[in-house]
Protein backbone atom coordinates (compact mmCIF):
# COMPACT_ATOMS: atom_id res chain seq x y z
CA UNK A 1 0.00 0.00 0.00
CA UNK A 2 1.30 3.37 -0.58
CA UNK A 3 0.46 4.95 2.55
CA UNK A 4 2.39 2.49 4.22
CA UNK A 5 5.66 3.97 2.11
CA UNK A 6 4.33 7.75 3.03
CA UNK A 7 4.35 6.98 6.84
CA UNK A 8 7.98 5.40 6.25
CA UNK A 9 8.70 8.69 4.31
CA UNK A 10 6.94 11.08 6.82
CA UNK A 11 8.78 9.18 9.35
CA UNK A 12 12.98 8.82 8.18
CA UNK A 13 12.76 12.57 7.53
CA UNK A 14 13.99 12.39 11.13
CA UNK A 15 16.90 10.92 10.21
CA UNK A 16 17.42 12.86 7.35
CA UNK A 17 17.31 15.77 9.76
CA UNK A 18 20.09 13.95 12.01
CA UNK A 19 22.01 12.92 8.87
CA UNK A 20 22.32 16.60 8.50
CA UNK A 21 23.14 17.39 12.26
CA UNK A 22 25.94 14.67 11.76
CA UNK A 23 27.58 15.92 8.36
CA UNK A 24 27.07 19.71 9.75
CA UNK A 25 30.34 20.05 11.31
CA UNK A 26 32.74 18.83 8.50
CA UNK A 27 32.34 21.99 6.24
CA UNK A 28 31.50 24.44 9.02
CA UNK A 29 35.03 23.38 11.13
CA UNK A 30 37.04 25.40 8.57
CA UNK A 31 34.63 27.67 8.16
CA UNK A 32 35.06 28.94 11.60
CA UNK A 33 38.52 28.48 11.84
CA UNK A 34 38.92 31.42 10.27
CA UNK A 35 36.38 33.79 11.14
CA UNK A 36 37.21 37.62 11.69
CA UNK A 37 34.83 37.52 15.13
CA UNK A 38 37.03 36.04 17.75
CA UNK A 39 34.37 34.94 20.11
CA UNK A 40 33.34 32.74 17.42
CA UNK A 41 36.52 31.22 15.77
CA UNK A 42 37.45 27.30 16.65
CA UNK A 43 40.60 26.47 17.84
CA UNK A 44 41.44 22.54 17.36
CA UNK A 45 40.47 21.62 20.53
CA UNK A 46 37.31 23.60 20.55
CA UNK A 47 37.04 22.18 16.66
CA UNK A 48 37.24 18.80 18.21
CA UNK A 49 33.94 19.45 21.25
CA UNK A 50 31.77 21.09 18.43
CA UNK A 51 32.28 17.90 16.10
CA UNK A 52 31.81 15.65 18.75
CA UNK A 53 29.56 16.91 21.95
CA UNK A 54 26.76 15.99 19.66
CA UNK A 55 27.15 12.13 20.29
CA UNK A 56 27.11 13.33 24.20
CA UNK A 57 23.17 14.89 22.94
CA UNK A 58 22.38 11.96 21.59
CA UNK A 59 23.07 10.10 24.43
CA UNK A 60 21.08 11.71 26.52
CA UNK A 61 18.25 11.95 23.80
CA UNK A 62 18.17 8.40 24.02
CA UNK A 63 17.63 8.15 27.46
CA UNK A 64 14.60 10.79 27.46
CA UNK A 65 13.07 8.91 23.70
CA UNK A 66 12.85 5.85 25.89
CA UNK A 67 10.78 6.78 28.34
CA UNK A 68 8.83 9.52 25.68
CA UNK A 69 7.97 6.49 23.26
CA UNK A 70 5.95 4.18 25.75
CA UNK A 71 4.63 7.50 27.43
CA UNK A 72 3.86 9.83 24.70
CA UNK A 73 3.56 7.04 21.70
CA UNK A 74 5.43 6.82 18.58
CA UNK A 75 3.75 9.58 16.38
CA UNK A 76 3.99 12.17 19.12
CA UNK A 77 7.52 11.44 19.79
CA UNK A 78 8.70 12.12 17.04
CA UNK A 79 6.34 15.37 16.45
CA UNK A 80 7.87 16.15 19.43
CA UNK A 81 11.91 15.99 18.68
CA UNK A 82 11.19 18.56 15.78
CA UNK A 83 11.35 20.86 18.85
CA UNK A 84 14.79 20.41 19.23
CA UNK A 85 16.36 20.11 16.36
CA UNK A 86 14.78 23.35 15.01
CA UNK A 87 15.45 25.25 18.51
CA UNK A 88 19.17 24.32 18.37
CA UNK A 89 19.44 25.84 15.03
CA UNK A 90 17.99 28.75 16.10
CA UNK A 91 20.76 29.06 18.81
CA UNK A 92 23.66 28.17 16.33
CA UNK A 93 21.91 30.82 13.48
CA UNK A 94 21.99 33.73 16.56
CA UNK A 95 25.21 32.23 18.00
CA UNK A 96 27.78 35.49 19.28
CA UNK A 97 30.27 33.10 21.09
CA UNK A 98 31.70 29.34 20.87
CA UNK A 99 29.58 28.33 23.87
CA UNK A 100 26.11 29.32 21.77
CA UNK A 101 27.56 26.86 19.27
CA UNK A 102 27.89 23.96 21.88
CA UNK A 103 24.35 24.79 23.33
CA UNK A 104 22.69 24.30 19.18
CA UNK A 105 24.94 21.06 18.98
CA UNK A 106 24.14 19.62 22.03
CA UNK A 107 20.37 20.49 21.63
CA UNK A 108 20.15 19.09 18.00
CA UNK A 109 22.36 16.07 19.68
CA UNK A 110 19.35 15.42 21.64
CA UNK A 111 16.82 15.50 18.99
CA UNK A 112 19.13 13.10 17.33
CA UNK A 113 19.13 10.50 20.23
CA UNK A 114 15.34 10.44 20.57
CA UNK A 115 15.20 10.21 16.60
CA UNK A 116 17.84 7.47 15.88
CA UNK A 117 15.52 5.58 18.95
CA UNK A 118 11.85 6.28 17.72
CA UNK A 119 12.35 5.84 14.31
CA UNK A 120 13.29 2.53 13.88
CA UNK A 121 10.51 1.40 16.42
CA UNK A 122 8.03 3.13 14.32
CA UNK A 123 8.53 1.62 11.15
CA UNK A 124 8.94 -1.28 12.26
CA UNK A 125 5.77 -1.68 13.95
CA UNK A 126 4.30 -0.16 10.90
CA UNK A 127 5.40 -2.31 8.33
CA UNK A 128 5.06 -5.86 7.03
CA UNK A 129 7.24 -8.41 7.55
CA UNK A 130 7.58 -9.00 3.48
CA UNK A 131 9.41 -5.18 3.43
CA UNK A 132 10.11 -4.41 6.92
CA UNK A 133 13.88 -5.15 6.16
CA UNK A 134 14.39 -2.68 3.40
CA UNK A 135 12.15 0.35 4.79
CA UNK A 136 14.40 -0.30 8.23
CA UNK A 137 17.55 -0.25 6.12
CA UNK A 138 15.95 3.45 4.94
CA UNK A 139 16.90 5.04 8.48
CA UNK A 140 20.76 4.54 8.23
CA UNK A 141 20.49 5.56 4.25
CA UNK A 142 18.80 8.83 4.93
CA UNK A 143 21.03 9.24 7.47
CA UNK A 144 24.36 8.86 5.09
CA UNK A 145 22.00 10.67 2.49
CA UNK A 146 21.49 14.03 5.35
CA UNK A 147 25.17 13.76 5.87
CA UNK A 148 26.13 13.96 1.89
CA UNK A 149 23.60 17.15 1.70
CA UNK A 150 25.26 19.12 4.63
CA UNK A 151 28.68 18.27 2.72
CA UNK A 152 27.33 19.31 -0.38
CA UNK A 153 25.52 22.42 0.77
CA UNK A 154 28.42 23.20 2.54
CA UNK A 155 30.55 24.40 -0.74
CA UNK A 156 27.36 27.04 -1.57
CA UNK A 157 26.65 28.31 1.94
CA UNK A 158 27.91 30.03 4.62
CA UNK A 159 27.52 28.44 8.23
CA UNK A 160 24.60 30.37 9.63
CA UNK A 161 22.94 30.03 6.07
CA UNK A 162 23.22 25.79 6.32
CA UNK A 163 21.93 26.19 9.61
CA UNK A 164 18.70 26.91 8.41
CA UNK A 165 19.13 24.77 5.34
CA UNK A 166 19.56 22.03 8.13
CA UNK A 167 16.23 23.26 10.06
CA UNK A 168 14.27 22.82 6.89
CA UNK A 169 13.76 18.64 7.47
CA UNK A 170 12.53 18.81 10.87
CA UNK A 171 9.77 21.22 10.15
CA UNK A 172 8.45 19.30 7.08
CA UNK A 173 8.29 16.16 9.12
CA UNK A 174 6.44 17.78 11.78
CA UNK A 175 3.63 18.60 9.39
CA UNK A 176 3.51 15.36 7.15
CA UNK A 177 3.81 13.35 10.93
CA UNK A 178 0.68 15.14 11.73
CA UNK A 179 -1.24 13.38 9.44
CA UNK A 180 0.14 9.90 9.80
CA UNK A 181 -1.64 7.12 12.00
CA UNK A 182 0.24 5.96 15.29
CA UNK A 183 1.48 2.38 15.27
CA UNK A 184 -1.54 -0.25 15.67
CA UNK A 185 1.09 -2.16 18.22
CA UNK A 186 1.02 0.79 20.52
CA UNK A 187 -2.90 1.04 19.86
CA UNK A 188 -3.96 -2.22 21.13
CA UNK A 189 -1.27 -2.12 24.17
CA UNK A 190 -3.17 1.20 25.10
CA UNK A 191 -6.44 -0.70 24.52
CA UNK A 192 -7.56 1.50 21.75
CA UNK A 193 -8.83 -1.24 19.34
CA UNK A 194 -10.85 0.58 16.94
CA UNK A 195 -8.12 3.39 16.07
CA UNK A 196 -5.69 0.32 15.84
CA UNK A 197 -7.90 -1.16 12.89
CA UNK A 198 -8.37 2.35 11.24
CA UNK A 199 -4.43 3.12 11.44
CA UNK A 200 -4.19 -0.70 9.89
CA UNK A 201 -6.35 0.07 6.84
CA UNK A 202 -4.64 3.31 6.05
CA UNK A 203 -1.36 1.25 6.49
CA UNK A 204 -2.62 -1.80 4.42
CA UNK A 205 -5.35 -0.43 2.64
CA UNK A 206 -8.58 -1.17 2.36
CA UNK A 207 -8.97 -5.05 0.52
CA UNK A 208 -6.08 -6.99 3.64
CA UNK A 209 -7.83 -8.54 6.62
CA UNK A 210 -6.77 -6.36 9.26
CA UNK A 211 -9.06 -8.18 11.95
CA UNK A 212 -6.67 -11.11 11.64
CA UNK A 213 -3.43 -9.03 11.72
CA UNK A 214 -5.39 -7.51 14.37
CA UNK A 215 -5.80 -10.71 16.25
CA UNK A 216 -2.28 -11.54 15.79
CA UNK A 217 -0.84 -8.51 17.45
CA UNK A 218 -3.69 -8.65 20.40
CA UNK A 219 -2.43 -12.29 21.15
CA UNK A 220 0.97 -10.88 21.67
CA UNK A 221 0.60 -7.89 23.99
CA UNK A 222 -2.00 -10.51 26.17
CA UNK A 223 0.68 -13.17 26.56
CA UNK A 224 3.16 -9.80 27.63
CA UNK A 225 0.42 -8.79 30.45
CA UNK A 226 0.42 -12.27 31.86
CA UNK A 227 4.42 -12.14 32.06
CA UNK A 228 5.10 -9.07 32.78
CA UNK A 229 5.22 -8.95 36.38
CA UNK A 230 8.71 -10.56 35.98
CA UNK A 231 9.77 -9.17 32.62
CA UNK A 232 13.44 -8.42 33.89
CA UNK A 233 14.02 -11.66 35.16
CA UNK A 234 13.17 -13.84 31.99
CA UNK A 235 15.27 -14.58 29.33
CA UNK A 236 13.02 -13.34 26.41
CA UNK A 237 13.57 -9.37 28.17
CA UNK A 238 17.29 -9.83 28.91
CA UNK A 239 18.79 -12.18 26.12
CA UNK A 240 17.45 -9.40 23.33
CA UNK A 241 18.77 -6.56 25.75
CA UNK A 242 22.04 -8.17 25.71
CA UNK A 243 22.35 -8.78 21.93
CA UNK A 244 21.11 -5.51 20.76
CA UNK A 245 23.86 -3.80 23.76
CA UNK A 246 26.12 -5.69 21.71
CA UNK A 247 25.04 -4.95 18.72
CA UNK A 248 25.78 -1.24 19.00
CA UNK A 249 29.04 -1.31 20.87
CA UNK A 250 30.32 -3.36 18.44
CA UNK A 251 29.59 -1.35 15.53
CA UNK A 252 31.11 1.73 17.10
CA UNK A 253 34.72 -0.30 17.91
CA UNK A 254 34.87 -0.85 14.47
CA UNK A 255 36.35 2.56 14.19
CA UNK A 256 33.99 3.97 11.91
CA UNK A 257 33.24 7.18 13.30
CA UNK A 258 36.97 7.61 13.74
CA UNK A 259 37.28 6.81 9.82
CA UNK A 260 34.80 8.99 9.05
CA UNK A 261 36.39 12.18 11.80
CA UNK A 262 39.84 11.82 9.91
CA UNK A 263 38.91 11.16 6.74
CA UNK A 264 40.07 14.22 5.03
CA UNK A 265 43.41 13.96 6.94
CA UNK A 266 43.75 10.59 5.24
CA UNK A 267 43.54 11.62 1.56
CA UNK A 268 46.07 14.49 3.15
CA UNK A 269 48.69 11.96 4.38
CA UNK A 270 48.22 9.68 1.24
CA UNK A 271 49.24 12.66 -0.59
CA UNK A 272 46.12 13.35 -2.64
CA UNK A 273 46.02 16.58 -4.02
CA UNK A 274 42.13 17.01 -3.77
CA UNK A 275 40.16 19.36 -1.66
CA UNK A 276 38.66 17.95 1.55
CA UNK A 277 35.26 18.76 0.85
CA UNK A 278 35.16 17.28 -2.27
CA UNK A 279 37.07 14.29 -0.27
CA UNK A 280 34.31 14.11 2.17
CA UNK A 281 31.35 14.34 -0.82
CA UNK A 282 33.33 11.13 -1.93
CA UNK A 283 33.22 9.50 1.07
CA UNK A 284 29.56 10.41 1.59
CA UNK A 285 28.64 9.13 -1.77
CA UNK A 286 30.05 5.62 -1.47
CA UNK A 287 28.28 5.66 1.96
CA UNK A 288 24.97 6.26 0.02
CA UNK A 289 25.02 4.00 -2.60
CA UNK A 290 26.32 0.66 -0.19
CA UNK A 291 23.61 1.46 1.95
CA UNK A 292 20.95 1.68 -0.73
CA UNK A 293 22.11 -1.83 -2.24
CA UNK A 294 21.86 -3.04 1.78
CA UNK A 295 18.53 -1.45 1.74
CA UNK A 296 17.26 -3.06 -1.66
CA UNK A 297 19.08 -6.71 -0.76
CA UNK A 298 17.96 -7.30 3.08
CA UNK A 299 14.69 -9.11 2.58
CA UNK A 300 16.43 -11.02 0.12
CA UNK A 301 19.77 -11.63 1.50
CA UNK A 302 18.84 -11.51 5.54
CA UNK A 303 20.11 -9.90 8.30
CA UNK A 304 23.29 -12.42 9.26
CA UNK A 305 24.45 -12.41 5.41
CA UNK A 306 25.14 -8.57 5.06
CA UNK A 307 26.58 -8.44 8.44
CA UNK A 308 28.92 -11.37 7.81
CA UNK A 309 30.17 -9.58 4.39
CA UNK A 310 30.26 -6.53 6.03
CA UNK A 311 31.79 -7.58 8.71
CA UNK A 312 34.83 -9.95 6.93
CA UNK A 313 35.11 -6.69 4.72
CA UNK A 314 35.68 -4.16 7.44
CA UNK A 315 38.63 -6.61 9.06
CA UNK A 316 40.28 -6.55 5.66
CA UNK A 317 40.13 -3.04 4.90
CA UNK A 318 41.50 -1.86 8.51
CA UNK A 319 44.30 -4.85 8.32
CA UNK A 320 45.81 -2.87 5.01
CA UNK A 321 45.27 0.55 6.26
CA UNK A 322 47.40 -0.58 9.50
CA UNK A 323 49.70 -2.24 6.88
CA UNK A 324 49.62 1.32 5.03
CA UNK A 325 50.97 2.68 8.06
CA UNK A 326 53.21 0.26 9.07
CA UNK A 327 55.08 0.61 5.77
CA UNK A 328 55.06 4.35 5.59
CA UNK A 329 56.66 4.52 8.90
CA UNK A 330 58.90 1.90 8.73
CA UNK A 331 61.47 2.58 11.85
CA UNK A 332 59.76 5.71 13.90
CA UNK A 333 58.65 4.88 17.41
CA UNK A 334 55.75 6.73 17.44
CA UNK A 335 54.39 5.69 20.93
CA UNK A 336 54.87 9.46 22.46
CA UNK A 337 53.48 11.10 19.82
CA UNK A 338 49.82 11.85 19.79
CA UNK A 339 49.74 13.75 16.33
CA UNK A 340 51.34 11.05 14.13
CA UNK A 341 48.48 10.83 12.39
CA UNK A 342 49.42 14.58 10.99
CA UNK A 343 53.16 14.27 10.57
CA UNK A 344 53.49 11.82 8.03
CA UNK A 345 56.12 14.13 6.58
CA UNK A 346 59.00 12.58 8.24
CA UNK A 347 58.52 9.29 7.27
CA UNK A 348 60.64 7.96 4.75
CA UNK A 349 61.06 10.02 1.62
CA UNK A 350 59.02 8.25 -1.84
CA UNK A 351 56.95 5.92 0.76
CA UNK A 352 53.80 8.10 1.31
CA UNK A 353 53.18 8.49 -2.82
CA UNK A 354 54.22 5.12 -4.03
CA UNK A 355 51.34 3.51 -1.56
CA UNK A 356 48.88 6.15 -1.03
CA UNK A 357 46.50 4.44 -2.97
CA UNK A 358 46.55 1.61 -0.58
CA UNK A 359 45.14 3.95 2.30
CA UNK A 360 42.31 5.37 -0.16
CA UNK A 361 41.41 1.75 -1.44
CA UNK A 362 41.51 0.65 1.89
CA UNK A 363 39.23 3.49 3.14
CA UNK A 364 36.79 3.27 0.10
CA UNK A 365 36.18 -0.44 1.24
CA UNK A 366 36.04 0.09 4.77
CA UNK A 367 33.18 2.79 3.97
CA UNK A 368 31.74 0.78 1.97
CA UNK A 369 31.56 -2.40 4.02
CA UNK A 370 30.09 -0.57 6.89
CA UNK A 371 27.40 1.02 4.75
CA UNK A 372 26.63 -2.65 3.41
CA UNK A 373 25.57 -4.33 6.83
CA UNK A 374 27.31 -2.68 10.21
CA UNK A 375 25.71 0.74 9.09
CA UNK A 376 21.98 -0.34 8.65
CA UNK A 377 21.44 -3.80 9.95
CA UNK A 378 22.34 -3.28 14.01
CA UNK A 379 19.42 -0.39 13.58
CA UNK A 380 17.02 -2.24 12.01
CA UNK A 381 17.68 -5.60 14.12
CA UNK A 382 16.98 -3.58 17.76
CA UNK A 383 13.72 -2.80 16.21
CA UNK A 384 12.40 -6.14 15.91
CA UNK A 385 13.62 -7.76 18.56
CA UNK A 386 12.87 -6.39 21.91
CA UNK A 387 8.77 -7.16 23.15
CA UNK A 388 6.88 -4.79 23.01
CA UNK A 389 6.52 -3.32 26.56
CA UNK A 390 9.74 -2.96 26.82
CA UNK A 391 11.00 -1.61 23.62
CA UNK A 392 11.58 2.09 24.96
CA UNK A 393 13.50 0.90 28.31
CA UNK A 394 15.59 -1.40 25.92
CA UNK A 395 16.14 0.46 22.44
CA UNK A 396 17.04 3.76 25.17
CA UNK A 397 20.25 1.39 26.58
CA UNK A 398 21.37 0.38 22.89
CA UNK A 399 20.80 4.11 21.67
CA UNK A 400 23.05 5.17 24.63
CA UNK A 401 25.61 2.40 24.63
CA UNK A 402 25.74 3.40 20.95
CA UNK A 403 26.57 6.92 21.64
CA UNK A 404 28.91 6.90 24.16
CA UNK A 405 31.04 4.64 22.76
CA UNK A 406 30.89 7.14 19.15
CA UNK A 407 31.88 9.70 21.87
CA UNK A 408 34.73 7.55 23.06
CA UNK A 409 36.07 6.62 20.16
CA UNK A 410 35.93 9.42 18.31
CA UNK A 411 37.60 11.73 21.20
CA UNK A 412 40.06 9.17 21.85
CA UNK A 413 41.29 7.91 19.16
CA UNK A 414 44.78 10.10 19.31
CA UNK A 415 45.14 8.60 22.11
CA UNK A 416 45.07 5.05 20.62
CA UNK A 417 47.60 5.90 18.09
CA UNK A 418 50.17 7.27 20.81
CA UNK A 419 49.86 4.19 23.02
CA UNK A 420 49.65 1.67 20.14
CA UNK A 421 51.02 3.53 16.66
CA UNK A 422 48.97 4.31 14.16
CA UNK A 423 48.92 0.65 12.36
CA UNK A 424 48.20 -0.77 15.88
CA UNK A 425 45.38 1.02 16.28
CA UNK A 426 44.01 -0.09 12.92
CA UNK A 427 44.90 -3.94 13.22
CA UNK A 428 43.20 -3.37 16.82
CA UNK A 429 40.03 -2.15 14.78
CA UNK A 430 40.27 -5.34 12.48
CA UNK A 431 40.47 -7.61 15.52
CA UNK A 432 37.25 -5.88 16.74
CA UNK A 433 35.75 -6.15 12.61
CA UNK A 434 36.49 -10.22 13.24
CA UNK A 435 34.97 -10.40 16.63
CA UNK A 436 31.62 -8.94 15.01
CA UNK A 437 31.43 -11.78 12.77
CA UNK A 438 31.51 -14.55 15.54
CA UNK A 439 29.06 -12.48 17.12
CA UNK A 440 26.83 -12.71 14.73
CA UNK A 441 27.55 -16.28 14.09
CA UNK A 442 26.50 -17.51 17.62
CA UNK A 443 24.07 -14.64 18.75
CA UNK A 444 22.52 -12.78 16.33
CA UNK A 445 18.79 -14.28 15.35
CA UNK A 446 17.73 -13.81 11.75
CA UNK A 447 14.52 -12.24 11.84
CA UNK A 448 14.11 -11.72 7.77
CA UNK A 449 10.44 -13.05 6.84
CA UNK A 450 9.11 -12.85 10.88
CA UNK A 451 6.62 -10.93 12.29
CA UNK A 452 7.65 -9.15 15.46
CA UNK A 453 4.92 -11.11 17.56
CA UNK A 454 6.69 -14.36 15.93
CA UNK A 455 10.33 -13.30 16.90
CA UNK A 456 9.01 -12.26 20.06
CA UNK A 457 8.14 -16.12 20.30
CA UNK A 458 11.68 -17.31 19.17
CA UNK A 459 12.79 -15.34 22.19
CA UNK A 460 10.60 -16.55 24.21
Amino acid sequence: NKKLYLATFAAVLGPLSFGFVLGYSSPVIPELGQTDDPHLRLGSRQASWFGSVVTLGAAAGGLLGGCLVDRAGRKLSLMLCSVPYVFGYLVIISAQNVWMLYVGRVLTGVASGITSLVVPVYIAEVSHPAVRGMLGSCVQLMVVTGILGAYVAGIALQWRWLAVLCSLPPCVMLLFMFFMPETPRFLLNQNKRAEAIAALRFLRGPDADHEWECRQIEAGVREEVVRSRSTLKKPFFYRPLLIGVALMFFQQVTGINAVMFYAETIFEDANFKVNGVMASVAVGSIQVCFTAVAALTIDKTGRKVLLYVSGIIMALSTALFGLYFKMVLPNRNNSSDPDVWFTLCSASPGTESSTAWLAVVSLGLFVAGFALGWGPVPWLVISEIFPLKARGVSSGACVLTNWIMAFLVTKEFQDFIAFLTAYGTFWLFSAFCCLNVIFTAFYVPETRGQTLEQIEAYFR
